[in-house]
């Protein structure tokens, strides 16, 4: 999915800093998301909880909008004209609803629920995503992930992959990156990832071992959840830095509650995000949008879209200056 805002914000990140406390339980910092308008007269809103002041990084992952049910009756559902990706790994992830993806490589992938769909931008690729016709609900995630410095200009990709379904504890768990309850997805990452969908039945608890090394950040979509010993709503994201072995999550409602856990560890390299471009400085930045707007190879033509590509906003009047995760207290 593209950002589609007039006014992009310009971050610069860098890694997660750690101040090397001991504690016996870690903490767990609540994460609000913010409301963003995709753009159009129609505009689908999206609620993003990364990247932001609190928080730009968890491990490699550096962009998640979540969205939905939405009645795309009513709002004319998905419709986001061709646009340009570099320097990042899109993933689509939907409870409810399909998208009809279409991107410079030529592939066509109708995205369902359960269904993850991974796209290498590297040096640079352009995609369109449109609602299918009869969908009538969409419900869903779209997350961004940064490459690392040697392989920021990787070629175009497509990977999709349908996980299992894993039972441990009352929770029901999709692998889609990465390890996680036994269950490993085969999909190729450039950095060590961790990505997959838990449901956990009503009052259930489940304890999941995790990787140390890792930091990481549960999304909640639906119910009352507990993240170690700190509540999180729907839309919430609560983080967890570096030490944990293991998580425990716990739905404190009397319906299924549905959450995302994200993960990976820290990633060591300052990253410019802007618009959907990912690149090392303000110079990378202008020269994708230079590039994007003067219709050059670098992208590709997406060839069944019937209308207008995105153009690029325009870029702030200033130099993107550095931005990272604020110390830890």
């Amino acid at each position: 999915m593209s950002n589609v805002e007039s006014e992009p914000a310009v971050l610069r990140c860098g890694a997660p800093v750690d101040d090397g406390r001991p504690d016996a339980a870690p903490r767990v910092d609540v994460l609000s998301a913010r409301e963003v308008p995709l753009g159009g007269p129609r505009a689908m809103h999206v609620r993003r909880t990364l990247p932001q002041r609190a928080r730009t990084l968890i491990g490699a992952w550096c962009f998640a909008d979540h969205y939905g049910p939405t009645d795309a009756t009513e709002t004319g559902g998905m419709d986001v004209a061709p646009h340009p990706h570099t320097g990042l790994q899109t993933v689509s992830w939907l409870f409810e609803g399909e998208i009809e993806h279409e991107d410079t490589l030529g592939t066509r992938a109708l995205i369902r629920p359960g269904e993850m769909n991974l796209m290498t931008g590297g040096y640079g690729i352009a995609h369109s995503e449109i609602s299918a016709p009869d969908t009538t609900v969409l419900h869903g995630v779209q997350l961004w992930v940064a490459l690392p410095g040697q392989h920021r200009n990787a070629d175009r990709d497509f990977q999709r992959h349908v996980p299992e379904t894993v039972r441990v504890d009352g929770a029901e768990i999709r692998v889609f990156l990465g390890s996680l309850a036994q269950s490993t997805s085969p999909v190729r990452t450039f950095t060590p990832l961790l990505g997959a969908e838990i449901t956990l039945e009503p009052r259930a608890t489940v304890t999941l071992s995790v990787d140390p090394a890792f930091e990481h950040g549960l999304l909640v979509d639906s119910g009352e959840v507990r993240l170690i010993d700190t509540g999180l709503h729907p839309a919430e994201l609560g983080y967890v830095p570096c030490g944990a072995d293991t998580l425990t999550v716990v739905n404190d409602s009397d319906r299924p509650a549905r959450t995302i856990l994200l993960g990976g560890p820290p990633f060591e390299e300052e990253i410019v995000m802007w618009w959907n471009f990912v690149g090392r400085s303000h110079e990378d930045i202008v020269r994708a949008r230079e590039d994007w707007e003067a219709s050059s190879d670098r992208f590709g033509v997406v060839e069944g879209y019937p209308g207008r590509r995105l153009p690029a906003p325009a870029l702030p009047n200033a130099v993107i200056m550095p931005r990272g995760n604020p110390p830890r207290p």
